[in-house]
């Protein structure tokens, strides 16, 4: 279990599957660039906690789970159990969860993964937030690389349970690229879950 985290009482979290740009998104949001982030999946293996000092609050980049390439399937499983285990524990603490996925790939993903016996681990990450009262908000990631944008995020919010189209839920799917900088529907749908539990002053940071 990850044992990192700064004294904090506010928290947000990042998680989702390795490679979906959950680094580059942390150092958007942040404005610092010391995360940690590669080509390669699975290069965050710890929780990126950053904190500002004269606030009783953190971002936390949570490790990805899912297919790692060159990772062994009990060190990706483990991986996961922590990331839940982690966000079981700080529940209460946490005040948005963001599930950062890839626009051009999720819902391939998902449709490969879903079966009887399977369901998504974007699927399941999404539901497990809700169940463990934490505010989910989708940040879908590497849009610029997507023509069919509302055909894409129609299908993406169908897959999640929301049923299209996707702009009635403004405050849960935020399509962003961030690579490029351009977070400002994720800034958005944050503020308003910070408003719902009474953290305008942290508006600040989003």
């Amino acid at each position: 279990m990850f044992d990192t985290r700064p004294d904090r009482d506010a928290e947000i979290v990042l998680v989702g599957r390795s490679n979906v740009g959950k680094s580059t998104l942390m150092r958007e949001i942040t404005g610092h660039d010391s995360f940690a982030t590669g080509g390669s999946p699975g290069v965050t293996t710890e929780p990126n906690h950053f904190d500002w000092a004269a606030e009783d609050f953190v971002v936390t980049d949570l490790p990805g789970f899912g297919f790692m390439a060159g990772v062994p399937e009990d060190v990706r499983e483990r991986i996961k159990t922590d990331v839940v285990r982690y966000v079981e524990e700080y529940a209460e603490n946490i005040l948005v969860g963001i599930l950062v996925v890839d626009g051009k790939a999720a819902v391939d993903i998902i449709d490969r993964h879903s079966g009887p016996d399977e369901i998504p681990h974007d699927v399941e990450m999404f539901g497990f937030l809700q169940e463990v009262g934490v505010p989910a908000v989708v940040a879908v990631n590497k849009m610029d690389k997507v023509d069919d944008r509302d055909e894409r995020l129609n299908e993406l919010a169908e897959r999640l349970g929301l049923y299209p189209p996707w702009q009635q839920f403004d405050h849960v799917l935020a399509p962003v690229s961030a690579k490029r900088g351009s977070i400002d529907p994720l800034n958005e749908a944050v503020r308003h879950h910070l408003h719902e539990q009474q953290r305008d002053d942290l508006f600040k940071f989003f």
